[in-house]
This record gives C-alpha cells, structure tokens and sequence, in this order.
C-alpha cells in the first residue's frame, strides 16, 4: 500500500491487486468495503474482467486497486474442483498488464490458493519480513513455496527483494534477524529498514496511506527511501 503510493505520487501507473480476504489494502486506500460493486472474488469466481474490476484511487492520481472483501475467503473451497485454477489471476491479469508500469499483488499470510494464484500470475516476489524469530520460521516455508511453483507453473519467478519491518535498532533481537536474513538472501534485502513506528500504524485506520497521513514521520520517509531504493534496482528511471 504504502509502496504503491510512493511510486504512483512519482508518476508511475500502479495498480494493486488486493487478494488478502481481509482487504487491508483495501482499506487502507480509504476504500469502503460496503459499498464495493465487485472485489477479486468476483475477478476469480466469475466472468467479470479485471478492467471492470479496477477501482481508481481518489486519493493518489496513477493509483489503480482492484480491491478485496471477506468474500474471498470462500474461493479456495468453490474453486477446488475447477480446472487450472492456479492460472486464474494469470489470465485475468494478462489483459491489463501493459497498461500499468507495476502490479502489485498484495497476498494473504497463508500459502493456500490464493497465494499460489498470485504467484503463478508473477514475474518475481518482494518478501516483507518483520524482524521476530516467528517471522524466519515462515520465510523457509515461502521459499519452498516459490521454488515449488517455479517447477511447475511459472518457471521464471525470482525474488525480486526481501524489506525488513518493524525494525528497532534498539533491540539485540532485530539486528540479530536482519544479520540471519541478510546472510541468506545476502544482496536481495533491501537496504532500508521499516522501522517500528506509530504513524505508520494508526494511517490505516484513517484509510489513508502514510504519504498523506504524515510524510514527516520516520515511517513515511523509510516508505520513501525504499520506494528509490526499487525504482533504482530496476535499472529504469531513477528517483532522486
């Protein structure tokens, strides 16, 4: 979300694809979930195209969503039967992807279909990792997750980065996962760090992304920092 809307404020056309049933995403882009027409359980279960899907950010110009509701957490279990179910958000997706210069989708913390659905739809994966021991245990199982759905539905996915969170410089116990971290993906971490940082956590309940709720504070600058970090590891234009 808040990556997104650093890359949209700079020019470029987003779109982000919520596929998380609890549509924090959508949300937190100031996004009514009550009163939506249609959300990515329809894009997954239905015939609806994703250009009728796609909301236009009132907020930020160049930002797109096509948004979630809890809706979707019924699609794993309607679909199961479904032939090629994995390429659902692939062949969806296809129509549209010239027109935006990144999509983003912004999966579920579970490795179900959903998940595997966003991944076979990828060109690569940015992993956000918070700096808590829990957090290494479920990077091994995403890993195996990505290296599975390279053999057998999408050959070219690669790790695009890894972006630590909730880092507080402070504590043995941050420095200590991002030391781990960085020793195993050595240099696909990101340089910046998200810190810990109550601006950042009390912007979603706005429904605003942090680049309008403060831009000043610690967390909007990181988001910032990180959105030039991305651009400039593309090898396109570069953000100063």
């Amino acid at each position: 979300m808040n990556l997104c809307s650093y890359l949209a404020l700079e020019g470029f056309k987003i779109l982000a694809v919520d596929i998380d049933p609890q549509g924090n995403t959508t949300s937190g882009l100031g996004i009514d979930k009550k009163t939506l027409e249609h959300s990515t359980y329809d894009l997954i279960s239905s015939d609806l195209t994703a250009e009728e899907a796609i909301l236009e950010s009132e907020l930020i110009k160049n930002l797109y969503l096509i948004p979630s509701t809890m809706e979707l957490a019924g699609a794993e279990v309607e679909l199961i039967d479904k032939k090629g179910r994995e390429n659902i958000l692939r062949d969806k997706l296809k129509v549209v992807k010239d027109k935006f210069d990144y999509i983003f989708i912004d999966c579920p913390p579970s490795l179900g279909f959903l998940t595997i659905n966003a991944l076979t739809a990828a060109d690569s994966v940015l992993i956000p990792i918070q700096c808590e021991f829990y957090a290494l245990e479920g990077v091994g199982q995403l890993v195996n997750t990505i290296q599975l759905v390279k053999k057998s539905l999408n050959k070219d996915l690669e790790v695009e980065g890894i972006l630590m969170s909730m880092y507080d410089g402070r504590t043995n116990l941050s420095n200590e996962v991002v030391s781990e971290v960085r020793k195993f993906f050595k240099d696909k971490v990101y340089k910046t760090t998200i810190p810990r940082n109550i601006r950042l956590a009390e912007a979603p309940s706005y429904g605003l992304p942090i680049a309008l709720y403060d831009d000043k504070c610690r967390g909007a600058i990181s988001y910032e920092d990180l959105a030039k970090e991305f651009m400039n590891r593309q090898g396109g234009d570069k953000i100063d």
